[in-house]
């Protein structure tokens, strides 16, 4: 039976760790960041519409979009944020469709969604099952610190800006203790697949 798997965390909970375990071991993984940037560049229908919407002042020498212009743009005023989302979402949806169908048109049996606000945008319905990579908020605050240099009240001003991982554990299918060491990481997700009927190479 063919699946697909959404992955999702927090900020510093170790999903992107999970996401390379994962492509490592042979399998497909669709990253939505990654389909997020690649819809914007030059040529792409996207783009285009963000020039329409936004105007050429957001373009940089090179013709790519500043990113920090439009996001000053955004920030400040949430029907422009909305009006973004409503362009740029639905390619990235239809960027992330494609690649899994291209990936099941390889016999694949499960291919992998990193979707770092699953729950929060409401795209559960893109995916089988749902993988939530979990640490505790005292975790995630001193990995940010150590990560980004952040001191403590910086890196806690970022984790409360997103949905508490505790209410995203109620939501998820299996969720993944991430608190402890990679390799004890690696065998939950293992299992946890396993039990999916879903056989990983490493």
């Amino acid at each position: 039976m063919r699946q697909v798997i959404g992955i999702t965390g927090g900020i510093a909970s170790g999903k992107s760790s999970i996401s390379a375990f994962l492509k490592e071991s042979g399998c497909t993984v669709i990253d939505a960041d990654i389909a997020a940037r690649e819809v914007v560049e030059p040529g792409q229908e996207a783009y285009a519409r963000i020039i329409e919407t936004f105007g050429e002042e957001i373009l940089q020498e090179d013709k790519t979009i500043d990113r920090a212009k439009l996001g000053n743009i955004i920030f400040t005023d949430k029907e422009k944020r909305l009006l973004l989302n409503s362009i740029v979402h639905p390619a990235v949806r239809k960027r992330m469709i494609a690649r899994k169908d291209a990936a099941f048109d390889r016999e694949e049996d499960a291919v992998f969604m990193d979707i770092p606000l699953l729950f929060e945008s409401k795209l559960t319905s893109m995916v089988d099952k749902t993988l939530l990579i979990y640490v505790d908020e005292r975790v995630q605050i001193e990995r940010l610190m150590r990560r980004n240099g952040y001191t403590e009240a910086e890196a806690l001003a970022r984790i409360t800006s997103q949905m508490p991982l505790s209410e995203k554990k109620a939501l998820a299918d299996a969720v993944i203790d991430n608190n402890g060491d990679l390799e004890h990481t690696k065998r939950q997700v293992k299992e946890t697949l396993l039990g999916w009927d879903v056989k990983i190479k490493s």
